[in-house]
């Protein structure tokens, strides 16, 4: 075999000898396809598998962590939420439409292999700078996708984060999280552990589209790499809604030995992953398999990536049942093989056997590279940036309605409108009701990347923090996460050391604030141009909110107090106004204390508990005063900042710190017992009125709320139709 055979399919040389090894002979061409999307990065973690094992995985609130198609955690009462964040950023740089519409099916089907009926979906996106037209078309395939898909399944999309900079031009970040329920003795694992069991396939058929998918989501984008349009897979939301009944119901009635999506790697990765997990072989008869093509190849039936596609081993005695299921549902289930006890990894065609690999060597035995992280040197030159001498050259009027309108922190109204975002309005994170409790879930994702880019720990840790305040600024406990980590080329040994810091920051903040880490999914390659984009962590978190009738807004009312939990002041670095006003990223990011943010998280949480707070935000992108305006959305309020730097106490950013208001004569008690839990708070103001006044030191800030309104939906003044602020008023 030539060795152009192997390397085109991303194979090193050094990677088909162990593969010759494993097998004492050559492989052939289906056999070198096999263990090339086996071994690829997207789906053996082969970089980044040394790094995952640092994260906390277990916890009293975990029923399952990583190592099967989602994360599962207790919420009470015997119910679980299942949950899982993955990428889909190759094929949607490529078709949008289409690869973001499949990373939602995808996503789904991790959650109901578990047994879990989905109820919710989340998204996390980046895209280069929004005044370009290439990104603009990015933006509405993408947002199509997701809102196609979701809505035709009948999933709504509840939540999620977008977020604009050059670095993401040419490679757009499209993660997807889903949320389910099931009860605890409803968990269904993807093992085939009985040897003799039927292997079936159920779903749409297998065609061409999605051959060499998980390779193509393992390099960097090129002009090459964008015309693989067969990588993209096509989705059929009304299929995936059928299979998920027809896989639900199956797996109520306890049908079902294991059952495994058709991801990553379709046929082959299900088959090899069900059959390691069982620690068991398979033998598949590919002349069984349905094709919706003439023709196809050994080849191209187990490298498909054909969606809407499940593997199950039906308990034994069972498979008419499991039959009869899907063919109520309207949906084809196929015997195609059985389970063996003999750990080979074997697939039949026309009655030969054209593939014989022992199972563990593409799963447990697939190789681990070990890289050598090298610190970046512009990690002490931004770090070194001096910004002590910035002041407000320019009204800080105009600086906040800048802010407010800039696409990063402006309303993203204009895209989850065209979702079916059905849930509890108005809070910090996503709060979705569960079904026969008076219980709900907040749900969250969250990264600021530019922290990231300037301190990976630190950074990193930031998101797992950022995400935690959502939860509990909207009156939930905090559970668990799920993560996808996406970076540029491992390969570069500067990017492999910001993987390597980031690792360890989530690491970090997870064990300080009991929130382990489930599972998740890891990008990387994701370059254009050979220039990675910022390093991008996407935290996904779930919590349980106890009364969902008590899930808290973000919004004043009228004649209240108001209590700033945290320090006045925030830092410039890696602020939005830095990169906005001054036109700089730099700085030295806030020093971390996680004892301190987790002391006031848990503070804020029981006064919430306890019915002190009536509305509650996080102070994060934008500082003080756009925290403010956020939550003057109809109401106004009269603000007194004890500051010496009055730009700092505006527009400074720092996590850790809360807005908070509380009835009248309830401020006194509240401080008291804010400063016997060692956490700092001060009143700062009180609600009311139509304008949002602020008076920090010497410097006087006064906007309308119709202002912040009109900003946030990201026009500037000189761009307001008169009309329009007059009906404001």
């Amino acid at each position: 075999m030539e060795p152009r055979v192997w390397r085109d399919m991303g194979l090193t040389d050094e990677e088909f000898n162990l593969i010759t090894e494993y097998l004492k002979r050559e492989p052939n061409f289906l056999e070198v396809g096999i263990f090339s999307v086996m071994w690829s990065e997207h789906c053996s973690y082969k970089t980044s598998k040394p790094l995952l094992k640092g994260f906390p995985t277990t916890g009293p609130q975990v029923l399952q962590g990583p190592g099967e198609n989602a994360g599962v955690v207790d919420i009470g009462d015997g119910l679980a939420a299942a949950f899982k964040i993955e990428s889909h950023n190759h094929p949607s740089a490529v078709e949008p439409y289409q690869g973001a519409a499949t990373g939602v099916g995808g996503i789904l089907r991790d959650i109901f292999t578990m047994g879990a009926r989905p109820i919710a979906v989340l998204d996390s996106l980046r895209f280069g700078p929004l005044e370009d037209g290439a990104t603009r078309f990015l933006v509405q395939g993408v947002v199509a996708g997701i809102s196609g898909y979701g809505s035709g399944v009948g999933v709504p999309t509840v939540g999620g984060e977008v977020y604009f900079h050059p670095s993401y031009q040419g490679n757009p970040l499209v993660n997807a999280m889903a949320v389910g329920l099931l009860r605890h003795e409803e968990l269904v694992k993807a093992a085939a552990d009985v040897p003799g069991g039927t292997v079936m396939i159920a779903g749409s058929k297998t065609g061409r589209d999605g051959i060499h998918g998980a390779t193509f989501a393992s390099v960097e984008l090129t002009e090459e790499s964008e015309e693989k349009v067969t990588a993209v897979q096509a989705g059929d939301p009304f299929m995936e809604k059928l299979l998920m009944e027809a896989c639900l119901e199956v797996m109520e009635k306890g049908l079902l030995l294991g059952i495994q999506d058709m991801g990553a790697a379709g046929l082959t990765s299900s088959a090899a992953e069900m059959a390691s997990r069982g620690g068991t072989g398979i033998e598949l008869n590919l002349d069984l398999v349905p094709c919706r093509e003439e023709g196809m190849t050994p080849y191209e039936m187990m490298l498909s990536e054909s969606q809407e596609r499940m593997l199950m081993v039906p308990k034994p005695g069972r498979d008419d049942e499991v039959k009869e299921v899907f063919r109520r549902w309207g949906v084809e289930a196929t015997e195609i093989g059985k389970v063996t006890a003999d750990g080979q990894f074997r697939l039949l065609h026309q009655g030969e056997v054209v593939a014989e690999i022992p199972v563990r060597t593409l799963t447990d035995l697939s190789p681990v590279r070990s890289l050598q992280g090298v610190e970046p040197e512009r990690y002490g030159a931004l770090k070194a940036v001096d910004l002590s001498d910035l002041a407000l050259h320019e009204p800080p009027e105009a600086v906040l309605l800048r802010l407010l309108a800039s696409p990063n922190i402006a309303s993203k109204e204009w895209i989850y409108n065209q979702y079916d975002h059905r849930g509890i309005p108005g809070g910090d994170s996503a709060v979705v009701p569960i079904p026969g409790t008076t219980k709900a879930l907040a749900l969250t994702t969250d990264c600021n990347s530019r922290y990231v880019y300037l301190d990976p720990y630190v950074g990193s840790a930031l998101a797992v923090v950022e995400a935690a305040q959502n939860i509990v600024c909207s009156g939930g406990k905090p559970l668990a996460v799920t993560n996808c980590l996406n970076f540029g080329s491992p390969e570069k040994q500067e990017v492999f050391w910001e993987l390597e810091q980031a690792c360890a920051g989530i690491a970090a903040a997870c064990r300080a604030l009991d929130t382990p880490v489930t599972g998740g999914n890891v990008s990387l390659y994701n370059e254009s141009g050979e220039k990675p984009i910022y390093p991008t962590p996407i935290i996904g978190m779930v919590g349980i909110v106890e009364n969902a009738s008590k899930a808290l807004s973000n919004q004043f009312r009228p004649g209240e107090d108001i209590i700033l939990i945290g320090e006045v002041e925030g830092s410039l670095a890696g602020s939005e106004y830095l990169a906005l006003v001054e036109g700089q990223e730099g700085g030295a990011l806030p020093e971390l204390d996680l004892e301190s943010i987790r002391s006031r998280l848990d503070f804020l949480y029981r006064e919430i508990q306890g019915g002190s707070i009536t509305s509650a935000h996080d102070v994060v992108e934008g500082g003080l005063a756009v925290a403010l305006a956020e939550m003057s959305g109809a109401v106004g309020a009269v603000i007194t900042l004890k500051t010496e730097y009055p730009l700092l106490a505006l527009f400074g950013e720092r996590l850790g710190r809360f807005v908070a208001t509380l009835a009248p004569g309830q401020g006194r008690a509240f401080l008291e017992r804010a400063r016997e839990a060692g956490v700092p708070a001060q009143m700062i103001g009180r609600t009311g009125g139509l304008e949002l006044r602020i008076l920090a030191a010497d410097v006087s800030l006064k906007v309308s709320i119709c202002q912040c309104q009109a900003a946030r939906k990201g026009t500037l003044p000189s761009q307001l139709d008169p009309w329009e602020v007059r009906a404001c008023l």
